[in-house]
């Protein structure tokens, strides 16, 4: 059945084949085989005319660029858009078939693919739309909290607090000394565990309790209030939700039983009951939920036409886009019609010319201009104007705007640019256009962003994020962030500029308060707190000074007053529950707000009156609004979108954006959203010191929270007195200075659990702990100088006091137990009190009479007091205590106040104890803090989350300064009236050498030392150090137990270096150093043992050094390395460092040696775990133990019973034998997870992974096992160390045994020693200076040896600074000097003596190697690929250029004057030339991929070579013949060389360092395997640099350079000339006679000298040809310009191929001249350079040779040639381009004719050439394998 559709006439047809006509397209077949045509240019036009999209499947329309994605509607996003979860598209095509991404991190995958914030899991929010971020398994608590029985975690010290923390209850239960709950009063409602909520909480829907059991047993509860209608399980909701279609009841009670429609005329009732719009009935779409709203529609009589088509009367479906185009598309030409506000189109029209004549809206379609209006406006019969859909209803509401009369009595409009909508979407920050959909992105990457607004003029944009608690801007185009305010604030969701007095207001519903700040966060003031619950949206009117906002609290209501805050006034509080967005229309002088609950929009003036609802369906969750021209703009929760309505109707909803990921706040950006008004501060912010801001027609001036105000238009400077507090997540203060009482947050970082405070006024300081990160914090009372003061070894840090008259700290921790002092920037920390102490919590001093006092609230409450010194202990209170929390001491009447939260009250007593008395003993549920000021008494309570205070010496007068207040800790204030103190401690420091401390009278102060340190016997100075002691690793830091106190603490070594992972420690007790290893940063290091004097002695050849040992008496430091697997030894100093054992190692670890003994031990936890010894040389290895280990971590040496004993973990015990491994047996069993093992006189001590503890147990019998130190994760090596202890007898004495090097010790005396790789001499005691022969190779950042006189094959670093990514080198014999290239610097180096840049200018990927004849270093960069150079020092340096291919990668070779390179290019090959470039030949050229490593066998005159892409290695002799491949099967070979019958070579595959027999290929061997970056690889030896040339004497007599020839040399001048004349002819004190230059060999530049007779010939001679020479080049030059510009060109293509290059990514490379190889000896060359001699090499110059003088025909006829040639190598290759090219015919040659011919033929077959890839090399690149950020240098052209 064929329906062609036509604008003038429809056919139905039936055919067994649907085909169309040659004009038509044939839509895709139906299901019932009916087939449909369409005009042919209807298709790909964007719009669906078949009704299937057919038409419009595949059309790439031309409008999109190759850097946008084409949507299926036609339009053109970002193709960064694609499947990012947001419709971006609009039809969203753009989210179809995405794979689910990879989400980052930070992000959490939901199971529908989208990615969320990981902050966002298990936060109650359904965010990912699945709920699948909602489905929270119990997460694991840490070591410090404890866990509740519902899986939640708490902190570990609210465990039996009296409070109940956990939801459950589960804390409070089981307490050993357990409470009972306290009876609820009458307004409160008891849950099942007993906790007590308020009674209006009971049956409201909500958990409260947290156990459901207040929303239990509902049925008996009151009944709900007029005008509610209650669920099923008792809640109570608006009556009016009932069968609305909304389950408001959590059990969907108030939908049941609906039998009577509540749906207007306009909807359709769904089977649910639910009601939509008609319109939406039969659309295609499930709106009801149920399907019910397309269900039967195919009864409905009418065809269905899709969404974006018109239904013609006759029943055919055309695209929207057909309307009214002037064509009859329908045939009845009812998409033409008047009815359509179609009309008579004229002429040729465009809508970038005066919009088309469109009042609002105009688009093209197909040609011709279309005009359409904004929402709430009709087209006019003349088809451009618009007019209001009800006239002369809203005549008021375009006040300030533009009326256009068009034929209504007025029409709304605002000039200017078009208005884009400003949204929040949680995660990002939005902008659409409202009238075309279009969708950009602002900025990304957000936590939460929740409430916007933006200034205009400033172009800035403001917004606050409720995860990070901070309010941002940034510039509108995206750039600059910066946070404004970033302190004390809970949930600030609100946010409004004042953009005529630039400020910024907002509210936050958390701390209920409203407040305003310059736009920079300056000046934070707050304005409004006092009857505010949860204040939302805000809005300002500048203009008026006013303020507006929404509150949905327990009352909902809508508030205004004055910006200064004053003249407060209610808009409306009726009919309101959840007033989510509000703004304001300044036009209208009205406001709209939105009402989530109510599903409402409704408006009123400004003064609350003339009230109306908008829209009141259709609105399941509306969050904000604004406001433009006539429309509004509101975003939804639930349906994920933006939407507009007629802001005077309510009517034309449209859908502007949907899909989103959680629309929050909008505004309309314009600027007529932010009209100009009257400042009224004026240019000098009105006089006012701080904040000026407006009230009414004035303004006032205000000052930033707690500050007073000094006069009408000033405030203080710094504030005098100040309640301060601590909130767990802050620090807070409450002002004294002002009557306000605002507590404002001190802007601190990183304050996570903060518990006691205190302060010190005369530095302005305030002191506090955080028992989250474990540490003591102070700043100064603004914020500002931060700074941790102890952060070591702490647990608990629960109460802290300032000592103000000597400036100390004290504190009290609840986990270690103790009582420590210390200075008040946290340096000379003591412990004082560490026995009988259980939980002390807080403490208090009273340096007048020299005492501190604490209370403890262990199994034993209660409070003690002792001198400041410790001195003196004693107990006063010790009944009738549970929990003792806050203390506080009145200094007048010298009282003690504390407060009980288990007793529930606030006593007092004196300072002995004496006269008890209770202060306060009702309505205190969980008292916390306690302090004094004055005559009040304040304190926080947990319970009724307030601070509250009273009258100190009655209790009377309770009031509460604060409260809703979560986590309030403790609580001090802060005053400048502390009494001064006379002390001892004050003159001298009271003689004491370290810390002087107030005791009581008569002494009145006494000394003490730090940590660990003893006094001295004159009662005031401290010893040196420790004597006897614990130091063990902790991965991060290193620590020390002293042992000669009777305690155990730890000290920090304060060694000022980040440790990332340290392991190995060792000591030496005579200088008193530390050594450590640290495995992640490959690195042995030392320090004294103060921390002083560290740096790093190792820092090359180590992976994993597990295991460290200090020779305190041979001075030798051992470590074994178990990335590795050696065992080496060096100096102190790191210095002679030598491989002792490296065979049969699989995992060394533990190493402690016995040098009276001349032992050495070690465990070794590989696949066959032993215990093995030898003697501290490597020597008499043997194995001890080997059967029954596991992970043999610790090892120690017990001299005194000749015991050796180790920790094995995975056996789980510490065992014993004797030094010869008999008489096994175990002595702690079981151990969890031991490490490190020590001993020290009689007892054993280690380290424990699983108990993160050190334990100490007897060595002997394993007994006694106590603990050392606890709460110490990442435990690693351990060392006990007396330095009282002798050291012992050296056996090396004093002279170093004779030896040069190394004295080792042994069983049998010592041994004499080398370093790594140089051999001893026969005298048993020498060592050579250096290895003879070697491998010298490079590895990224380190160039190494390897060492060919010893058999260990070991590589040795060699200490060369600054190398990154180090390529070539080459090793001069002579001088003793390294050079290397490094592509990261782009430098050529050498290194020796000297090290300097010899060549740095625009070097790209050198690869280069030395000329030991010349000084002179010969290199190819990549960029230059057609260029070699040549270097000597003093660095000069000349391009000797040969017209080759790319010599991407070239390795050269000097042997007899020769010079060979690899040429890995387009046509991979082989060549030899002289040094100085001439008689250029191809050695091979075929069966070659990347021929990457090239070197040279002397004694056999063969050519070696490796092939990275074939995978084998390769010989030749000399000329290329006699070719064989010697290994084939090579994984990727890159740089190879030879030495005596074997060949060596890197492999990038198998990161090793290979060999075979030169001559058969086989006893394949690996040197040394696991090197990360192996680049070159040479052989150092004295049979590899031999013999003289002629340039070796005086340079030859050349002035710069000299290169040496077979039989003779030449003279040559550096490309870049210095400061001294350069002459190519030698000078007379030259023993050898030059001969004439040979004109077919030598470069322009370059003179030739030979041994022979006489020089005057060769003067004679080589004026005439420089004569000559200058003429030829005049010549060519003006030849060269004559062709260029009659042959040039333009339209001729460049060839382009990729550059391999060393770094990872490619370049093009555009070729555009290569001659024929045949006149490789007749072409010379020349860089163009400036007038300042710098030479550019993107660029070489082609000019003819002095050899085209001779008149050869042969060569021209080479030339000639060039066009049939280059059907062979130049087809494969590149063609030359004629225009670089300039030829000069001499007499006899060609004429002018021919020679115009010719190179038209060669140009125009430059044009067609192409590249193609050789067979053989499968058109891939190679694996260069290392990488180079930097950007590359432009393309070259020859």
């Amino acid at each position: 059945h064929l329906q062609v559709r036509n604008p003038r006439f429809m056919l139905t047809l039936w055919s067994p084949e649907c085909a169309c006509g040659r004009s038509h397209f044939t839509c895709a077949v139906s299901a019932l085989g009916e087939c449909t045509c369409i005009p042919a240019q209807w298709q790909c036009d964007g719009d669906n005319d078949c009704g299937d999209h057919s038409d419009e499947d595949g059309c790439m329309l031309p409008t999109c660029s190759p850097l946008d994605f084409h949507c299926d509607n036609g339009k053109c996003i970002r193709r960064s858009w694609v499947c990012d979860g947001d419709n971006d598209c609009e039809d969203d095509s753009d989210e179809q078939d995405c794979p689910p991404r990879e989400c980052e991190e930070d992000e959490f995958p939901c199971q529908n693919g989208y990615c969320i914030r990981s902050l966002w899991h298990c936060d109650g929010d359904n965010d990912c739309g699945d709920n699948s971020d909602e489905q929270c398994d119990m997460r694991k608590c840490s070591d410090k909290e404890f866990r509740c029985s519902d899986g939640s975690c708490i902190a570990e010290h609210w465990y039996c607090d009296g409070d109940t923390d956990c939801k459950d209850g589960s804390d409070e239960e089981s307490c050993p000394s357990a409470v009972p709950a306290p009876p609820c009063n009458l307004e409160e409602f008891q849950c099942a565990y007993g906790r007590c909520i308020l009674d209006i909480y009971h049956c409201d829907g909500d958990d409260d309790c947290g156990d459901w059991s207040d929303e239990s047993d509902c049925s008996s509860h009151q009944p709900c209030r007029s005008g509610e209608f209650m669920c099923d399980s008792g809640l109570c909701i608006n009556a009016g939700w009932r069968c609305d279609g909304d389950a408001d009841c959590d059990d969907q009670s108030d939908e049941r039983n609906c039998t009577t429609s509540m749906c207007t005329a306009e909807q359709f009732r769904c089977r649910s009951g639910r009601c939509v719009r008609l319109s939406w009935r039969c659309d295609g779409e499930d709106d009801c939920a149920d399907n019910s709203d397309e269900e039967n529609c195919e009864n409905t009589g009418s065809p269905q036409c899709a969404s974006d088509q018109f239904l013609c009367w006759n029943g055919r479906c055309i695209g929207q886009r057909k309307l009214c185009n002037g064509v009859n598309d329908c045939g009845d030409n009812s998409d033409e019609s008047p009815q359509q506000n179609c009309r008579p189109r004229t002429g040729e029209e465009n809508c970038n010319v005066n919009n088309g004549g469109c009042a609002q809206k105009c688009q093209m379609v197909r040609g011709v201009v279309q005009c359409t209006c904004h929402t709430g406006y009709r087209l006019t019969e003349d088809g451009h104007m618009c007019q209001a859909e009800e006239l002369g209803v809203h005549t008021d509401g375009c006040q300030g705007q533009l009326w256009s009369p068009v034929g209504a009595p007025f029409l709304c409009h605002v000039p200017g640019p078009e208005p884009v909508l400003l949204f929040a979407n949680r995660i990002d920050i939005r902008q659409v256009l409202p009238h075309r959909s279009e969708y950009t992105l602002l900025l990304n990457n957000l936590e939460n962003a929740i409430a916007l607004d933006f200034h205009h003029r400033r172009e800035l944009v403001f917004w606050s994020d409720v995860t990070l608690d901070r309010i941002l801007r940034a510039n509108l185009n995206g750039s600059n962030v910066e946070e404004v305010v970033s302190t004390g604030l809970e949930s600030p969701g609100g946010l409004a500029v004042d953009w005529v007095h630039d400020k910024l207001y907002w509210t936050d519903s958390g701390t209920s308060r409203i407040e305003v700040a310059n736009l920079d966060g300056a000046h934070r003031k707050v304005l409004l707190w006092q009857n505010l619950e949860k204040p939302r949206a805000i809005a300002l009117h500048p203009m008026e000074g006013t303020i507006y906002w929404t509150d949905w609290g327990n009352t909902p209501r809508i508030e205004a007053s004055s910006m200064d805050g004053s003249g407060r006034r209610i808009i409306a509080d009726t009919h309101l529950f959840w007033p989510n967005g509000l703004t304001i229309d300044y036009a209208g002088h009205r406001m709209y707000w939105v009402d989530a609950k109510h599903h409402v929009i409704e408006r009123a003036n400004l003064d609350g009156s003339h009230r109306k609802a908008v829209i009141s369906q259709g609105l399941p969750h509306p969050f904000a609004i604004t406001v433009f021209e006539d429309s509004l703009y509101w975003t939804d929760w639930h349906t994920k979108s933006i939407n507009s309505a007629n802001k005077f109707t309510g009517k034309n909803q449209e859908i502007i954006r949907n899909k989103l990921h959680f629309p929050m706040d909008i505004h309309t950006l314009h600027p007529q959203r932010q009209p100009a008004g009257k400042n009224r501060c004026g240019d000098n912010n009105g006089g006012c010191t701080h904040l000026c801001l407006p009230s009414g027609q004035n303004y006032t001036c205000a000052c930033p929270t707690g500050f007073r105000k000094i006069s009408s238009h000033a405030c203080a400077q710094s504030l005098d007195k100040f309640l301060l507090f601590a909130r767990r997540m802050d620090i807070r203060r409450i002002s004294f200075d002002t009557e306000d009482l605002s507590d404002d947050v001190i802007p601190l970082a990183d304050v996570r659990s903060a518990v006691a405070l205190d302060w010190d006024s005369r530095d302005d300081h305030v002191y506090w702990t955080d028992v989250s990160t474990d540490t003591i914090s102070r700043a100064k009372w603004d914020g500002t100088g931060q700074e941790v003061v102890v952060d070591t070894s702490l647990e608990s840090p629960a109460g802290l006091a300032i000592d103000w008259v000597t400036n100390k700290l004290y504190w009290t921790d609840a986990g270690t137990d103790r009582i420590e002092v210390a200075n008040t920037d946290g340096s000379m920390r003591t412990v004082l009190i560490w026995e009988n102490l259980d939980r002390p919590r807080d403490i208090v001093v009273e340096p007048m009479g020299g005492y501190m006092y604490w209370t403890d609230w262990g199994a034993s409450p209660k409070i003690e007091r002792a001198g400041m010194d410790a001195s003196g202990r004693q107990v006063i209170i010790s009944s009738n205590l549970t929990w003792p929390n806050g203390l506080a001491i009145d200094y007048g009447s010298q009282r003690l106040y504390w407060a009980d939260a288990g007793m529930k009250t606030i006593e007092f007593a004196c300072l002995d104890g004496s006269k008890r008395k209770v202060l306060i003993g009702s309505q205190l549920p969980h008292p916390f803090g306690l302090t004094l000021y004055g005559e009040r008494i304040y304190w926080t309570d947990w319970q009724t989350k307030s601070i509250q205070s009273a009258d100190r010496l009655t209790g009377l007068d309770r009031e509460t300064l604060q409260e809703n207040l979560e986590n309030l800790m403790d609580i001090h204030v802060f005053h400048r009236r502390r009494p001064p103190v006379s002390t001892p401690c004050a003159r001298e420091n009271g003689g004491c050498s370290h810390l002087c401390l107030r005791s009581p009278n008569p002494s009145g102060f006494s000394c003490t030392c730090p940590t660990g340190i003893n006094l001295m016997p004159d009662g005031k100075t401290c010893s040196p150090g420790m004597n006897s002691f614990l130091i063990f690793a902790r991965r991060i830091d290193i620590r020390m137990v002293s042992l000669d106190i009777p305690y155990f603490a730890d000290v920090v070594v304060p060694i000022n270096i980040t440790m990332k992972n340290t392991i190995a420690i060792g000591v030496d007790p005579q200088e008193g150093k530390v050594y450590w290893s640290d495995s992640t940063l490959h690195s042995i290091s030392r320090a004294n043992l103060d921390g002083s004097q560290h740096e790093d002695i190792i820092t090359t050849g180590l992976q994993t050094t597990d295991g460290l040992a200090v020779d305190a008496i041979g001075r030798k430091v051992y470590w074994t390395d178990t990335g590795t697997n050696r065992i080496e030894v060096g100096n102190l100093d790191g210095s002679m460092r030598k491989v002792l054992v490296w065979q049969n190692l699989d995992s060394p670890r533990a190493i402690v040696l016995y040098h009276e003994m001349g032992f050495m031990y070690w465990t070794d936890w590989g696949e066959n775990a032993k215990l093995e010894r030898s003697g501290m040389d490597g020597s008499d290895r043997t194995v001890l133990i080997s059967n029954n280990l596991g992970w043999p971590n610790g090892l120690t040496v017990d001299k005194a019973s000749s015991q050796l004993l180790w920790a094995d973990a995975h056996t789980e015990r510490i065992e014993a034998a004797d030094l010869n491994g008999a008489s096994r047996h175990t002595l702690v069993s079981p151990v969890q997870h031991p490490y490190g093992l020590t001993l020290l006189d009689s007892y054993i001590y280690w380290t424990d992974w699983q108990t993160r503890s050190i334990h100490r147990a007897d060595k002997g019998t394993g007994s006694n096992v106590i603990l050392v130190r606890s709460n110490l994760p990442g435990l690693m090596d351990i060392q006990a160390v007396d330095r009282a202890q002798p050291l012992g007898f050296n056996k090396c004495g004093s002279r170093n045994g004779g030896c040069s090097h190394l004295c080792l010790p042994r069983p049998s005396g010592f041994s004499c020693a080398c370093p790594t790789g140089i051999q001893l001499k026969r005298d048993g005691k020498t060592c050579d200076p250096s290895p003879e022969t070697y491998l010298l190779f490079s590895s990224r950042g380190s160039i190494r040896r390897i060492s060919l006189d010893t058999s260990d094959h070991t590589d040795v670093h060699i200490p060369v600074p600054e190398l990154n990514n180090v390529i070539s080198l080459d090793y001069d014999s002579v001088d003793g000097k390294v050079y290397y290239t490094d592509v990261f610097l782009d430098v050529i180096r050498l290194d020796g003596s000297c090290r300097k840049v010899l060549i740095n200018n625009s070097l790209d990927e050198p690869r280069a190697i030395r000329d030991p004849g010349k000084k002179g270093l010969m290199k190819s960069p990549l960029e230059d690929a057609y260029v070699l150079m040549v270097s000597a020092c003093p660095p000069y340096s000349l391009s000797l250029r040969v017209p080759s291919s790319r010599a991407l990668v070239m390795m050269a070779v000097l042997y007899l004057r020769y010079l060979f390179w690899t040429d890995w290019g387009h046509i991979a090959k082989i060549e030899r030339a002289n040094l100085d470039g001439s008689e250029r030949k191809v050695l091979i050229n075929t069966d070659l991929g990347w021929p990457n490593g090239l070197t040279l066998d002397y004694d056999t005159r063969r050519i070696y070579w490796v092939d990275a892409h074939l995978d084998r290695i390769e010989s030749a002799d000399l000329n290329g013949k006699l070719r064989q491949a010697l290994v084939s099967h090579v994984s990727h070979p890159f740089a190879l060389t030879q030495q005596d019958r074997w060949i060596y070579w890197t492999d990038w595959q198998t990161k090793s360092i290979q060999r075979v027999d030169k001559y058969s290929g086989r006893n394949k061997e690996t040197v040394l395997a696991n090197v990360e970056g192996l680049m070159d690889i040479i052989v150092v030896s004295p049979q590899r640099q031999t013999g003289t040339n002629a340039c070796g004497v005086n340079n030859g007599g050349c002035t710069h350079l000299c290169f040496a020839r077979a039989s003779d040399f030449v003279c040559a001048c550096p490309d870049e000339p210095d400061d001294r004349p350069c002459s190519l002819d030698a000078v007379a004190s030259n023993p050898y006679q030059r001969r004439p230059p040979s004109c077919h060999l030598s470069p322009p530049s370059v003179s030739l000298f030979l041994l022979g007779e006489g020089l005057h010939i060769s003067y004679v001679i080589g004026g005439l040809l420089s004569i000559l020479l200058i003429l030829v080049v005049i010549a060519a030059l003006m030849l060269y310009r004559h062709k260029k510009s009659k042959l040039t060109d333009p339209g001729m293509g460049n060839l382009t191929y990729s550059n391999p290059s060393y770094r990872t990514s490619t370049q093009e490379v555009k070729i555009e001249a290569i001659p024929k190889p045949a006149m490789y000896n007749q072409l010379c060359y020349k860089k163009e350079g400036g007038s300042d001699h710098n030479y550019t090499k993107e660029k070489i110059k082609i000019v003819e040779g002095i050899c085209l003088l001779s008149g050869d025909d042969a060569e021209w006829d080479d030339l000639k040639q060039l066009r049939s040639s280059r059907g062979g190598l130049l087809r494969d290759h590149v063609c030359m381009k004629t225009d670089t090219v300039s030829i000069q015919a001499s007499s006899g040659s060609l004429d002018d004719t021919e020679t115009e011919q010719l190179l038209q033929e060669e140009q125009s077959e430059c044009s067609s050439v192409h590249t193609a890839a050789t067979p053989e090399r499968r058109g891939s690149l190679p694996d260069t394998g290392w990488k180079h950020e930097r950007k590359l240098s432009s393309e070259s052209q020859v």
